[in-house]
């Protein structure tokens, strides 16, 4: 078996680049992840909840800025499509910093694009606010998942990952939410200072506690790092994680207009149907780290073939509230939860490098976009329920993906 299969297949070497210790020995459920990932969580919550935060403030933002609706969702867009490209760009200028440092920027430019956005005047200040806090969200992503995998022992990496990224699951459960509230109360900018109240927190946090890091130079720099995106195996990693995601998105997406106009629902009962989704996916998100470095391939597929069967099971019964809940929750449990487990085999095949993580956070934010659009074409062809099938389709394509890798264990 080669080293490169034997990477994808045993339980978990430490990435290239990663100081460490003992290899593929199961961390004790006692042992706990540094106490400085929980500040990355915090970091990453920050950026979701901006990112976020338009949605629910769609049209007070638009007659503030003299501006329609739709021009408002474009917004959301901008920050996606910010994420996706100018991520790995961002992340490739820092590279010569070392990580803290590199994390510290980012908070500074992310600051910088959310006080610009609480000061917009008008639609175009406001369009360039989201680009440049997309950008830094894309790049902090990556940066900060490579501070985790440095400071976590490789044993304990999956759980850590799962940690980190609570804040994402946590931020789609109460960012939206919390914005939405601020904004009703004091208006649509008082939700981006309080955004920028939190960045300032959480970077105070993380300059005081996260530990002193090596820069990349140290530990191969960046063309170690680049030189493995040539890797088949890697982009076809990646390309699962966009299916994994967008599969829950081209759903997601249309939730609420599926709820209120197939199940039934009150639109007064929807949030509360939302928060449920967001406590499944904090649930779920909990289960899957702990299975994702001894387990990675298993969880995935586990997770893309119950993903298709609730999509199927709410395709099927969107009109009867009990099922079509039940379903809901079930999506929530295997959808985007499946991030610790992408993350470790990507970062297996790859490396915990800043740059393959920010590419692969392209890639899922991708996963948003392409699902997203793809299940809107379904409404307009073939009505509310479109998307659900649409999702189960893209969960399909995904596990398909992973029959490769499957292979190539049987053989070895």
């Amino acid at each position: 078996m080669t080293n490169t299969h034997r990477a994808e297949a045993t339980a978990e070497p430490p990435p290239p680049g990663t100081p460490g210790a003992s290899e593929g020995r199961p961390g004790h459920p006692r042992e706990r992840v540094p106490p400085a990932v929980h500040l990355v969580a915090l970091g990453i919550f920050t950026m979701v909840t901006s990112e976020f935060a338009v949605g629910g403030l769609m049209p007070r933002m638009a007659e503030g800025l003299g501006t329609g609706v739709p021009q408002v969702g474009y917004l959301i867009t901008a920050f996606a499509l910010a994420m996706a490209v100018g991520g790995p760009v961002a992340a490739t200028a820092l590279h010569r910093l070392r990580p803290t440092t590199a994390l510290l920027v980012l908070y500074a430019v992310f600051l910088t694009g959310n006080a610009l956005a609480a000061a917009a005047p008008g639609y175009t200040v406001m369009l360039v606010a989201r680009v440049v806090t997309g950008a830094a969200s894309g790049a902090f992503f990556g940066v900060a998942l490579s501070v985790v995998a440095r400071i976590t022992r490789p044993e304990l990496r999956g759980r850590a990952t799962g940690v980190a990224m609570q804040g994402l699951m946590v931020g789609t459960l109460l960012g939206l939410p919390l914005a939405t509230f601020l904004g009703e109360l004091w208006g649509w900018r008082a939700a981006f200072v309080a955004i920028g109240v939190l960045t300032v927190v959480a970077a105070g946090a993380s300059a005081a506690a996260l530990p002193r890091l090596d820069h990349l130079e140290a530990v191969g720099g960046l063309g170690r790092e680049a030189a493995v995106l040539r890797d088949p195996r890697l982009i076809g990693a990646m390309l699962c994680s966009t299916l994994i995601i967008g599969a829950t998105f081209a759903a997601f997406s249309y939730f609420t207009p599926i709820l209120t106009e197939v199940t039934g629902f009150s639109s007064g009962t929807v949030p509360l149907l939302l928060l449920a989704y967001g406590a499944a996916t904090v649930v779920g998100n909990a289960v899957v780290a702990r299975f994702a470095v001894s387990r990675t391939l298993t969880v995935i597929a586990a997770g893309l073939a119950l993903n298709t069967a609730f999509l199927v099971t709410f395709a099927l019964a969107a009109g009867h509230k009990a099922p079509a809940v039940v379903a809901m929750a079930g999506i929530g449990l295997v959808g985007v939860t499946m991030n610790p487990a992408m993350i470790t085999r990507v970062q297996r095949i790859g490396n915990a490098g800043p740059l393959v993580n920010t590419v692969h956070s392209s890639f899922i934010t991708m996963g948003v976009v392409v699902g997203s659009w793809v299940g809107g074409l379904g409404v307009d062809a073939f009505g509310l329920r479109a998307p659900l099938w649409t999702g189960a389709v893209l969960a399909l394509v995904g596990l398909a993906t992973l029959l490769p890798s499957a292979a190539r264990r049987l053989r070895e």
